[in-house]
């Protein structure tokens, strides 16, 4: 007998590492059902796959750390953009100071590790 989900909701949430800094965002269908005895459940699946719920234990996608800061979603994303944009800036000046090509040294903005202080950083007051 298949179940047929009553409602489904679609959320998201960002996530950090406080163990190695590591940020990930994830998408996740929630389907709330009603068992035989009328008794609630949900269910949730991220990218179609059945996963346990990422706010009773999450796990970093890294290092498989279990203490995990859980934000709304874009958090990760929009420090992610505003590190790249700083990047080309900081590049230009280093290649003013050292007259040598930056590009050669550095790593390709794919291969970034992102460390918790670079993605919490824009949030903190001055």
């Amino acid at each position: 007998m298949s179940e047929i989900a009553a409602t489904t909701v679609h959320e998201a949430y960002a996530f950090a590492c406080m163990r190695c800094g590591h940020g990930w965002e994830q998408a996740y269908e929630i389907e709330h059902h009603v068992d035989g005895s009328n008794k609630a459940f949900v269910v949730y699946k991220a990218d179609g796959e059945r996963v346990p719920s990422p706010l009773s234990t999450p796990t970093c996608t890294n290092c498989g750390g279990h203490v995990v800061r859980i934000m709304r979603a874009g958090r990760v994303s929009t420090v992610q953009q505003l590190l790249q944009n700083r990047r080309p800036a900081a590049a230009k000046e280093a290649d003013a100071e050292v007259r040598e090509p930056v590009a050669a040294t550095a790593a390709p903005a794919g291969d970034h590790h992102w460390h918790l202080s670079d993605l919490l950083h824009p949030f903190h007051r001055r």
